[in-house]
């Protein structure tokens, strides 16, 4: 079967596309035919050697998987559709651990349902995680990118009073306010605002601290530039609060509550509540040309390979 690798840190040029052994299902895991996967922007940091959090070669891709069970385990059976995330996502056949797979509808588009397994939960936790209350100001840093999107969505859903979403162009602001958005600028937002959402770091994280409101909070899930956020104590001291957010965290140390974050948002799905926008359905072999969208940050929503 085929599987992406790379063997040296670089450009999107390092990804290779090669015959690989069919992967082997371990303890409480199924192997899944995939029908769409779900690119993370986080792996193109990886592929450059340039993350706080390096990974040895040779590198697999993260994803989100949706596809049929060909290999069962527990309650799933043969055929069943589903979507889960993996470590080695870019692949014609994936395993996924059961205990964090969601059901996928016979009617939903495979691309869209691929934020049903991390990126949607991931929206929804850190908004919770974030305590926001009703008619409370939200800032998502790089809204327009595919979990930025969602998170604007998510957040009018839960009864934000104002969202603003902050983008680098003028394409990308527009997609914004078709969300239902403030849309701005990095340089340029107004505060103050009582929850910012950052996966950039650097400067970008910079920004949002000095926007916080009061008792505001503060919550980083990444760091696509490269730079591990730091915060000087004395901006605590101005009633801040700040933490970081991790998916696998969540899960680790919040099951029950991930898991029910994971119902809900199939459930929001499938009823249209929100919606996942596909920028491009990118064949498997031309991995590389996924890679260079991501890189140039191009993308509206989210992009996905497509075996």
């Amino acid at each position: 079967m085929r599987a992406v690798r790379y063997y040296e840190h670089g450009g999107p040029a390092v990804l290779t596309v090669e015959e690989v052994a069919e992967p082997v299902a371990g303890d409480h895991q199924v192997i899944v035919e995939a029908e769409a996967i779900g690119t993370n922007v986080i792996d193109t940091v990886f592929r450059a050697g340039t993350s706080p959090w390096p990974r040895p070669l040779p590198g697999t891709l993260t994803g989100d998987v949706v596809g049929r069970v060909v290999k069962a385990a527990g309650d799933f059976r043969i055929g069943d559709r589903v979507a889960g995330l993996s470590e080695d996502a870019a692949a014609d056949l994936v395993a996924l651990d059961i205990d964090w797979l969601t059901r996928v509808p016979e009617s939903a588009d495979a691309a869209g349902a691929t934020v049903l397994s991390m990126p949607a939960p991931l929206a929804l936790g850190l908004l919770r995680a974030g305590r926001l209350a009703a008619g409370e100001t939200v800032l998502v840093q790089s809204a327009a990118g595919g979990i930025g999107h969602l998170l604007v969505q998510l957040a009018q859903l839960l009864g934000a009073g104002r969202v603003i979403g902050t983008a680098s162009t003028g394409a990308k602001l527009d997609f914004v306010r078709g969300l239902g958005a403030e849309a701005s600028g990095y340089d340029d937002v107004e505060g103050p605002v009582d929850l910012v959402l950052d996966a950039v770091g650097g400067d970008v994280f910079d920004a949002g601290l000095r926007l916080l409101a009061p008792g505001g909070r503060m919550i980083t899930y990444g760091a696509v530039s490269g730079t591990l956020p730091t915060v000087a104590a004395h901006r605590l001291f101005e009633l801040t609060w700040v933490t970081g957010f991790s998916m696998l965290a969540w899960r680790r140390a919040f099951a029950p509550q991930a898991r029910a974050e994971m119902s809900e948002v199939s459930d929001l799905f499938t009823t249209g509540r929100f919606t996942a926008t596909i920028a491009e359905r990118v064949p498997l072999a031309e991995v590389a040309h996924a890679h260079e969208i991501l890189d140039a940050r191009a993308n509206l929503g989210r992009v996905v390979l497509m075996p």
